[in-house]
């Protein structure tokens, strides 16, 4: 009786996987024709929410059908282990083991099935609303864009008017620095000037005196010159 049951179960579960392996192939190609159909927004929306509505219906469909299966598999195991049936134990064992193989089987490909619907209904999600984004951003008005694209231009002037005050304020920082050593250095040179002149006053005077006589000897030349250029006036007109 519980070997009826368990293969019961198990065709059940055979044509379950069966088609729950096709449901997730056929919306995997739903997905790819809504790509293809994007700006329509009704039939491949409604077909792909009636698939995930189906999808979940028969996962947990497939899952109770599994946990019967362990449950006819346990109470194999226990009747193969109860006392009474020695001389069948290996036949018994060999008959559970085959069973428990199978319930391995759909269970792997179960959940294999299961995580590749998940994927695929999670990328398209995330494409979807990457595309909505773009859709969004294109159907943008165009003045906003233009905006947009004067802000960033008067955003990138005034980037280069900063430069170009910074580079002005280094340029007069790097004049105020040379200047200021200017003064230094002359204001160093009158300094030793004048140590020298009060360390040699008589060098001082006698450079005076060379001035004065200098000064007389210009006075006495020009004078000579002008009486000269008189009288040769005088003797030209005469």
């Amino acid at each position: 009786d519980l070997r009826k049951q368990a293969r019961q179960l198990e065709n059940e579960l055979d044509l379950k996987l069966i088609s729950f392996s096709k449901l997730c192939t056929s919306y995997s190609s739903t997905r790819d024709g809504r790509r293809d159909r994007y700006s329509s927004d009704t039939t491949p929306l409604l077909n792909g929410s009636s698939q995930d509505r189906m999808f979940e219906t028969m996962a947990v469909e497939i899952e109770q059908l599994l946990g019967k299966l362990t449950g006819i598999n346990d109470k194999m195991a226990e009747y193969t282990n109860s006392a009474g049936v020695p001389s069948l134990n290996a036949a018994l064992m060999h008959t559970l083991q085959r069973h428990r193989d199978i319930l391995q089987d759909y269970t792997h490909e179960f959940h294999k099935t299961k995580a590749n619907f998940l994927a695929i209904r999670e990328r398209e999600n995330l494409l979807g609303s990457v595309r909505k984004d773009i859709e969004s951003y294109k159907s943008g008005s165009g003045v906003n864009n233009r905006r947009t694209e004067l802000f960033l231009k008067e955003h990138e002037h005034l980037r280069n008017s900063d430069r170009l005050i910074e580079e002005t304020i280094s340029i007069a920082m790097a004049t105020k620095e040379n200047m200021t050593s200017q003064r230094g250095m002359l204001k160093s040179i009158q300094s030793k000037m004048n140590t020298l002149a009060n360390r040699f006053p008589a060098v001082n005077s006698l450079i005076q005196r060379i001035n004065l006589r200098k000064r007389r000897d210009s006075l006495i030349l020009g004078g000579v010159i002008g009486v000269c250029t008189i009288l040769l006036l005088l003797y030209a007109f005469h």
